[in-house]
């Protein structure tokens, strides 16, 4: 392996999202690479907050592993390089605040049952370009429209490049496409065991920013990135197969082909819809995106093939029969949400839940949901907080680590003197 490559990317998703790690060269990748604890107490800003669980503030801030087998190197797309996903470890064994150790604990928790989870990942990104003045607007597409592709869509060749770069790093894109507002794109990867997509969908945004900042673009998988269009999401559409192999979301037997297993899982998901978005919709910015009205992930429903509906059930049978979790964007943290998600559905399936009817508004300008998810990042931590059994089957020092940071930056937020408040109050008050 040493002779088929210079160096090794060791990567790890942080409690951002962010794709932390280092380099080394390929004579020293067996060794593995350690980093800082108190890296879990980071904000976007770089400000700490004291004391979070996980950063060992009164404990000098030692460090922890990042772990890997040598057969986990894959290819990347960059030049001589290889590159790995890290597990987290210290002197005690898996560490509790990782995102893909929560994962881990997601999936052994549904193979418990006699069941391996599967994941199809849906990113929405916008792309933007240089205003000249130092700063960056959105990508001119002039005759962009929905399911668009070509020049028309992509002036710069950004997707050829994304899919160059994927094929090198045999990361699988399934399609892509423009999406209803520009300059919008959706990036659709094939499905895999829930670990794999994780860490495919994480190296996919690494990969599809990376690529756009060679070419002086810059690529946002924020929530709501433009107050004058629509959101972009991050799908999750999920599928269980039993010890036999058998998809286990179909029932040829059911009168919608759906079995009573899925409809428990869906209802494990609206059950607990309120605490996911304290995961699955991470940042202030993400409840610009959650509205009504905006086939967004807000209200606590399901459909058939409905995207007015959190839960969607996709029309596919069979062996494509799978549930779409709809409430995520793109700046939540793929393996921590994934893992949310699937506990979700578990707890359903564990606790027996009944599923009620399904959504009959268009979920525009009617709708039979009466609950959404909170107005705001704080008042959906709150909400996470209360939901012991998600916070228990996620893990409670995890949990503990997301709101300290993000109360923190909530707090921050809602202390800040915005544009907006000079522009409207200045000249009169």
């Amino acid at each position: 392996m040493t002779e088929e490559f210079k160096r090794l990317r060791v990567l790890w998703p942080d409690h951002l999202g962010l794709a932390r790690g280092k380099y080394v060269p390929a004579s020293l990748a067996a060794n593995g690479v350690r980093h800082c604890s108190g890296t879990w107490a980071l904000a976007y800003d770089r400000s700490m907050t004291p004391e979070t669980p996980g950063s060992r503030w009164n404990e000098g801030l030692p460090d922890f592993g990042a772990t890997y087998e040598m057969s986990a190197l894959r290819p990347s797309w960059e030049e001589g390089t290889r590159v790995v996903v890290a597990d987290l470890t210290d002197e005690t064994g898996a560490l509790g605040v990782s995102p893909r150790g929560a994962l881990r604990r997601a999936i052994a928790d549904w193979e418990a049952l006699g069941y391996s989870p599967y994941v199809g990942l849906e990113f929405e990104a916008f792309v933007y370009e240089s205003d000249g003045a130092g700063g960056w607007k959105p990508m001119d597409t002039p005759g962009a429209y929905v399911y668009g592709t070509g020049p028309a869509v992509d002036p710069h060749g950004l997707i050829d490049a994304i899919w160059e770069a994927c094929t090198m790093a045999n990361i699988p894109l399934e399609s892509v496409n423009s999406e209803y507002d520009t300059p919008q794109f959706e990036f659709t990867l094939r499905y895999a065991d829930a670990l794999t997509a994780a860490d495919e969908g994480f190296l996919f945004k690494v990969l599809a920013r990376e690529v756009a900042h060679r070419m002086g673009l810059k690529m946002t998988f924020m929530g709501k990135p433009l107050g004058d269009r629509g959101g972009s999401g991050l799908h999750f559409n999920m599928s269980l197969r039993d010890r036999a192999g058998r998809n286990v979301i179909n029932d040829e037997s059911a009168e919608d082909g759906i079995s009573a297993l899925a409809r428990q899982m869906v209802a494990g998901l609206l059950e607990h819809h309120q605490g996911l978005a304290g995961i699955c919709a991470p940042t202030v910015n993400a409840y610009k995106r959650l509205r009504p009205a905006s086939l967004s992930g807000y209200w606590k429903n399901w459909g058939h093939d409905h995207r007015g509906a959190t839960v969607r059930i996709p029309p596919e049978r069979g062996n494509g029969a799978r549930l779409e979790h709809r409430l995520s964007d793109g700046a939540a943290v793929i393996h921590t949400s994934m893992a949310a998600v699937l506990q979700a559905a578990r707890l359903g399936v564990v606790d027996g839940l009944i599923l009620g009817p399904a959504e009959k508004g268009n979920g525009l300008d009617t709708i039979e949901a009466t609950v959404g998810v909170a107005p705001n990042l704080g008042a959906a931590l709150d909400d996470l907080e209360a939901d012991e059994a998600l916070v228990n089957a996620l893990g409670a020092m995890l949990v503990s680590q997301h709101l300290a940071v993000k109360r923190s930056e909530w707090d921050r937020f809602t202390s800040a003197v915005t544009d907006w408040e000079m522009r409207e109050y200045f000249d009169f008050l």
